[in-house]
């Protein structure tokens, strides 16, 4: 759980809708998470999914910035079921780390361009997690 998101890194995508809710919040749009411990990183797309925030892995770059076309987990849900807490606080929700192949409990705090993504365990009382940053 070291680096909750991402090994090979993390991104978000394809079939998430950025409306509703999405467009509303300041959250929503494409987020470049922290690097693996291989060095790559992903780029997240989040929007709204029903009454929730959703993010999908839209990219996938090695530690020299090229996207890799081929990983295995483009278009997959890395984070689900996100409640908006107000003044950029988000909980409830969760989140999928690939590097693991593992879910935690997660939250979110927004801080400018800046948004730290943490999964949780023991009832959200020991938590590790990445600040991500805007690339849209």
């Amino acid at each position: 759980m070291k680096h909750i998101i991402l090994s090979a890194a993390l991104g978000l995508g394809m079939g998430l809708g950025v409306t509703g809710m999405a467009l509303a919040d300041p959250v929503g749009g494409t987020w470049k998470t922290a690097p693996g411990d291989t060095g790559g990183y992903l780029h997240v797309a989040i929007g709204s999914c029903g009454a929730k925030l959703c993010g999908t892995i839209r990219a996938a770059f090695d530690k020299a910035g090229v996207q890799d076309a081929n990983y295995e987990h483009l278009g997959k849900k890395i984070i689900w079921d996100m409640n908006v807490d107000g003044e950029g606080s988000y909980s409830g929700g969760k989140i999928w780390a690939p590097d693991v192949d593992k879910t935690y409990k997660s939250k979110m705090a927004l801080n400018g361009s800046t948004l730290e993504v943490k999964g949780c365990v023991a009832g959200g009382l020991i938590c590790r997690g990445q600040d991500w940053q805007r690339v849209n």
